[in-house]
């Protein structure tokens, strides 16, 4: 399997120049917006936590009576603000020369197999032009039965690879891989088996030897592990309790959970690479890879989703399971990263990531 040696060279117009000052205004006004940002959401859990410059302020609260763990030490399920983690991870791999980024997934997950022409990588899969679907054809037939519960872990890693293997042999795509994008759980989550296949270790494994562990997230799993310290979700009315969130075999799309603390640190280690094990792979991962749209307005990079402010560019993620909620995001031209987390359903005209984005957005 062969690829490019550099796939995301970058632009030197995008380069990221911090400046004096922050968002948000001072100490005590965060502070007041912090208190007043999470009165405002109705979900029985919630934190909002900023770190400026390495100072961090957290506030939590929420509709229910506050739980024995404090809300603030509590691992929450973060949903696609996974896929900011297997970016990175997928960054480091490149930086190693562990993989180039441009080997076919086909290939890695069935050697004997005769490749396409035009093969989806894995670059395309991490950007989301890979031409795939959000999920498998046959995911909702199989998670229905347990569609408000458990609808992932019925289907495994196995079913996945498989999936993909049966889609690009039924399917002629309509544009070559790498031109369209559209959004995919269906593609990361192939992303982390073909991974694991090419390197043979386990994806779990790889993203705790080379991003967690590295970065000192001891916090974060990918499963629920202890009643007591992992968040536990609600439903839409936000009342009734959801089970802890199973990802199948989309581990590497949705699967994780941390503290807000662990989520911070890996949101300052992206806005200080200096230092790190990590640095290039996180400086990478700040680099646009994609532009799309009207005027290429949307930018992304293989790990975030980046917009415009008036002081420079914003990176974020948001997330969601069966009962909780996540916003990551931080911004290099003040020093801020912010996280947002909830457990509370999603809902129609729910403005809890909203709320976050545009916490991040103010000057």
């Amino acid at each position: 399997m062969t690829g490019p040696s550099v796939l995301w060279p970058g632009a030197e117009d995008d380069l990221d120049h911090p400046r004096a000052g922050g968002c948000l205004g001072t100490d005590d006004a965060l502070r007041e917006r912090l208190q007043s940002a999470v009165g405002a959401v109705d979900a029985p859990d919630a934190v909002i936590a900023v770190s400026r410059s390495g100072r961090r302020t957290l506030h939590c609260g929420g509709t229910a009576p506050p739980p024995p763990v404090p809300r603030q030490d509590l691992r929450y399920e973060i949903g696609s603000a996974t896929k900011a983690f297997t970016g990175l991870l997928l960054a480091q791999l490149i930086r190693r020369g562990l993989l180039t980024g441009g080997e076919s997934a086909a290939a890695c997950l069935d050697p004997g197999r005769r490749d396409d022409a035009r093969p989806v990588t894995l670059a395309h899969l991490i950007t989301h032009t890979a031409g795939l679907p959000a999920l498998p054809a046959d995911f909702y037939l199989r998670a229905l039965p347990a569609w408000r519960t458990n609808p992932y872990g019925r289907y495994p890693a196995e079913r996945v690879a498989d999936a993909f293997l049966r889609h690009r042999h039924r399917h002629r795509p309509r544009h070559r891989p790498g031109t369209r994008w559209h959004y995919s759980n269906f593609g990361v989550a192939v992303l982390g088996h073909a991974v694991a296949a090419a390197t043979g270790t386990a994806w779990e494994e790889l993203l705790g030897a080379h991003v967690l562990r590295p970065l000192g997230l001891s916090g974060t799993a990918l499963r629920a592990e202890d009643p007591k310290t992992d968040a536990v979700g609600y439903g839409k009315d936000g009342r009734t309790p959801t089970l802890a969130f199973d990802a199948g075999g989309f581990q590497a799309a949705g699967a994780l959970r941390a503290t807000p603390h662990d989520l911070l640190t890996f949101l300052e280690a992206h806005l200080d690479p200096a230092g790190s094990p990590q640095a290039d792979a996180l400086r990478a991962v700040r680099t646009p890879v994609l532009r799309r749209g009207p005027g290429h307005r949307h930018v992304h990079t293989m790990a975030w989703f980046r917009h415009p402010t008036n002081g420079g560019p914003m990176y974020f993620h948001s997330g969601a399971t069966l009962g909780q909620q996540a916003f990551l995001g931080f911004r290099p031209d003040t020093g801020t990263a912010l996280v947002a987390l909830c457990t509370r359903r999603f809902r129609a005209r729910d403005s809890f990531i909203a709320a976050a984005y545009g916490l991040l957005a103010e000057e």
